[in-house]
């Protein structure tokens, strides 16, 4: 029984192992098919690759040989055009070198040109030395004999001419000198704007503004262009000018020195720079406060600031932005009434005058000026028209231009706006001090003491004592021959040298 059961635990495990081995070989079997299909699958996926990498290989092989290409044909072209420049260059530099060969050939015959042109003026010189019997020193002194001569006889012929053209003319001056006369009697209202008086705290005061031998009144005057006046008035000194702004820059200096005490020549010129720099301060709020007045705004500084000074202007007596600010309030409401263009007829009447602060400067008529400083500073059109055209002699075109020659009529005809004495009094200082300041070397000229008096100051390194002599003579001559007036008048020429040097 045994034996039996142990047959069969044998047979048993027999067959297990058989199918067992069975079971392994299939396995095998199938996963090698497998491995077979794996590697079939990779050998074409790797073919794929292969056959991929190649044609982008080509591609860029392609691509490379191109950009090859370009490049070569770039640096070609770079290079023929290198040697164009050279080439270029070397032209140049030949033209060059031929040009200086004929410059320094055309300079040869320039110095050879000028020897013999010395040659024949010495041999020119020789012969009429022999000729006249006489060498270039005593030629000169002859020469310089007869010219005074001649200049002598000519003197001595205008004196006696001058004084048969008195003798002739003797009515016609009378007439002028009795004219002058009343005019100056004229003085209360001429006085109220070419005069301003200052109020001295004690007499002290007065004779520190003197100064020793006169000399801080002097600087004072020189330094201002202004006539002081310390003994007309007891306990005030006056300042005369017809010019407003000296009158002014005079007024503010003197209230400084007096309130620094400290009065001298040198801080004299210190305080009158500081005063023309305050002047100029009021000059610029002047303009814009008239502006604000008015209500126009947007106005350029430039053209503001020759508002400003019209503060210190007068025309016929009457003050040029005073005037012009009425004019501006009457021209808005005219335009307003007639549907013009307020802001345009406003602006316009406003700077209708802006040429009188340029009139000493520039030449030609006042509103023509005004016209040309709008425009150049950028004023509208209409603006600049309007202002020009204020007078007759230029056609307005627009309503607004009409209605600033209209209010133009209206400020200046109302009584007691104009004064036409005081005007012809400053215009006559203005032409006196221009005829002075056109000679050359004068640094400064004053007309003071009414007319009567043109001071004026020479720049040393350009005029020396003896010019200073014959200017004198030369400017009272023209002021004779251009202008009428009555009396004489001083022509008095100052020349001044400093020498400065500082210690450090």
């Amino acid at each position: 029984m045994e034996l039996i059961t142990i047959v069969l635990a044998l047979a048993g495990i027999g067959v297990g192992f058989g199918a067992s081995t069975a079971i392994t070989r299939k396995k095998s079997l199938d996963n090698e098919g497998l491995a077979e299909k794996e590697l079939e699958k990779a050998k074409k996926e790797s073919s794929k690759l292969i056959a991929e990498a190649k044609k982008q290989s080509e591609e860029i092989s392609e691509d490379a040989k191109r950009l090859e290409s370009e490049r070569r044909k770039e640096f070609k072209s770079q290079e023929n055009r290198i040697v164009q420049r050279e080439e270029a260059l070397d032209k140049k530099l030949d033209d060059l070198d031929k040009r200086s060969e004929k410059l320094r050939k055309s300079e040869a015959e320039l110095d050879q040109l000028k020897n013999d042109i010395r040659d024949i003026r010495i041999k020119q010189q020789e012969k009429l030395e022999k000729i006249a019997k006489l060498d270039k020193a005593e030629a000169a002194k002859k020469l310089m004999e007869m010219t005074e001569r001649d200049i002598r006889n000519d003197l001595i012929g205008l004196v006696a001419k001058l004084q048969n053209d008195a003798k002739e003319e003797a009515e016609d001056q009378a007439a002028l000198i009795i004219t002058s006369a009343m005019e100056r009697m004229a003085s209360e209202v001429t006085a109220e704007r070419t005069v301003t008086s200052l109020k001295l705290s004690d007499d002290e005061m007065k004779g520190r503004i003197i100064g020793k031998e006169g000399r801080n009144i002097q600087a004072l005057q020189k330094a201002t262009g202004v006539d002081i006046m310390v003994d007309d008035t007891p306990g005030y000194i006056v300042l005369s000018s017809f010019d407003p702004i000296r009158r002014e820059v005079a007024r503010l200096t003197i209230e400084m020195l007096m309130k620094d005490g400290r009065i001298h020549p040198a801080k004299i010129e210190e305080i009158v720079a500081k005063a023309q720099i305050n002047v100029q301060k009021d000059v610029v709020k002047a303009g814009e406060d008239a502006a604000r007045e008015v209500g126009v705004i947007g106005i350029p500084k430039e053209i503001l600031q020759l508002l400003g000074e019209l503060k210190y202007r007068t025309s016929y007596g009457q003050n040029v932005l005073k005037h012009s600010t009425e004019m501006a309030h009457i021209a808005g409401l005219i335009a307003e009434e007639l549907g013009a263009d307020v802001k345009t007829a406003k602006y316009a009447a406003l700077v209708h005058d802006l040429g009188k602060a340029l009139t000493h400067k520039m030449e030609g008529k006042h509103h023509h000026i005004s016209g040309e400083m709008l425009r150049k500073y950028g004023a509208p059109e209409a603006v600049a028209h309007a202002a020009e055209a204020h007078h007759d002699d230029m056609e307005a075109t627009t309503v607004e231009a009409l209605i600033v020659r209209v209010v133009d009529a209206i400020s200046a005809s109302r009584p007691g706006a104009r004064n036409i004495s005081a005007e012809n009094f400053v215009e006559r200082m203005r032409d006196l001090e221009n005829v002075a300041t056109g000679f050359e070397g004068i640094d400064k000229a004053y007309a003071i003491s009414a007319g009567r008096e043109v001071r004026i100051f020479v720049k040393p390194e350009q005029i020396d004592d003896l010019t200073a002599i014959k200017l004198s003579r030369d400017i009272a001559t023209k002021i004779e021959s251009t202008m009428q007036y009555p009396g004489t008048i001083k022509v008095n020429v100052i020349r001044e040298t400093r020498a400065i040097e500082f210690a450090k």
